[in-house]
C-alpha cells in the first residue's frame, strides 16, 4: 500500500511540474503572460472592441499597427476622438487603484481620404495574446471608468 502512495505522489509531482512549466513558457508584460507566435518586426492587424463608441478611428479601417519585440507584442491604436483619455489593461477596479499602469493617450494627426486632418489620441497597449478577447478599460473626459472587451488579430507583416 506504501508503495502504491509512493507511486501516486510521484504521479501527482510529475504532473504538477509539467503544469508549472506549461503554464510559465511565456514571457512576462507586466502582469500578463505572453504567448507571442511572431517574430521581431511590425505588422498591421484587426482591432476589434465589444462597443460602438470605443473604436479605431475611421480612416485606418479597423487595424492598428503591432510591435513585437523580444517576444513583447505592443499596439498602437489611434482612437475616432480626444474624448477617451486613459486606458488600462484590465477591468476598471483594477484601473482605479493606487499605482494602477495607466496608458494615457498622445495626440496624433489622422488624415481622411478625402484629404481632411485632425487630431485624436493614440495608446500603445500591451498585448497579452492575439485572436483571443482582453479586458481593456477606459477612462473618458466625464471622468467615468468603463471596462471593455476589445481581440486583435489577423496580424501581417507591415509594408514599409
Amino acid at each position: 500500500m506504501k508503495k502504491i502512495l509512493a507511486i501516486c505522489a510521484a504521479v501527482l509531482m510529475l504532473t504538477a511540474c509539467v503544469a508549472l512549466a506549461a503554464c510559465s513558457s511565456g514571457t512576462k508584460s507586466g502582469n500578463v503572460t505572453v504567448d507571442c507566435p511572431l517574430e521581431n518586426g511590425t505588422y498591421t492587424a484587426d482591432f476589434k472592441t465589444d462597443s460602438s463608441m470605443f473604436h479605431i478611428n475611421e480612416a485606418l479601417k479597423g487595424k492598428c499597427t503591432l510591435t513585437v519585440k523580444d517576444k513583447q507584442i505592443t499596439a498602437h491604436i489611434v482612437l475616432a476622438s480626444k474624448n477617451i483619455e486613459k486606458l488600462f489593461l484590465g477591468k476598471k477596479e483594477d484601473a482605479q487603484k493606487s499605482g494602477a499602469a495607466l496608458i494615457v493617450g498622445q495626440p496624433e494627426k489622422v488624415t481622411y481620404s478625402d484629404g481632411y486632418t485632425e487630431e485624436a489620441y493614440a495608446f500603445d497597449v500591451p498585448v497579452p495574446y492575439l485572436d483571443k478577447e482582453f479586458d481593456l478599460a477606459l477612462i473618458g473626459t466625464k471622468g467615468t471608468w468603463y471596462d471593455h472587451k476589445v481581440s486583435i488579430s489577423n496580424p501581417e507583416p507591415a509594408s514599409n
